[in-house]
């Protein structure tokens, strides 16, 4: 059975930093991507970062570039995603995902992800 686990949310001030970790199972981790996504009430989720298997290419939503880091540890089936410097802006739902994992009716797999609030 496919899972995923996020943890390391919570909350910060504006200029902090958090590392989200996020733990796959069911899957053979390291043959796919891998991808940070987040949502906030009223909008849809929106994809923050990406990985490929092999952890060579990263690609980064423009709002977050030169702030977040993603990366991953095959031999742990888990993808990290580094946040420094956070903005209010940042606050959502963190979820992580691979996008080509998917169930018999096409229908992607995605975690209960992990709250991310940014506030003074």
């Amino acid at each position: 059975q496919v899972q995923f686990v996020e943890s390391g949310g919570g909350l910060v001030q504006p200029g902090g930093s958090l590392r989200l970790s996020c733990a796959a199972s069911g899957f053979t981790f390291s043959s796919y991507s891998m991808s940070w996504y987040r949502q906030t009430p009223g909008k849809e989720r929106e994809l923050v970062a990406r990985i490929l298997p092999s952890g060579r290419t990263e690609n980064y939503a423009d709002s977050v570039k030169g702030r977040f880091t993603i990366s991953r540890a095959n031999a742990k089936n888990t993808v990290y995603l580094q946040m420094n410097s956070l903005k209010p802006d940042d606050t959502a739902v963190y979820y992580c995902t691979s996008p080509s994992v998917v169930d018999g009716r096409g229908n992607g797999y995605w975690g209960q992800g992990t709250q991310v609030t940014v506030s003074s």
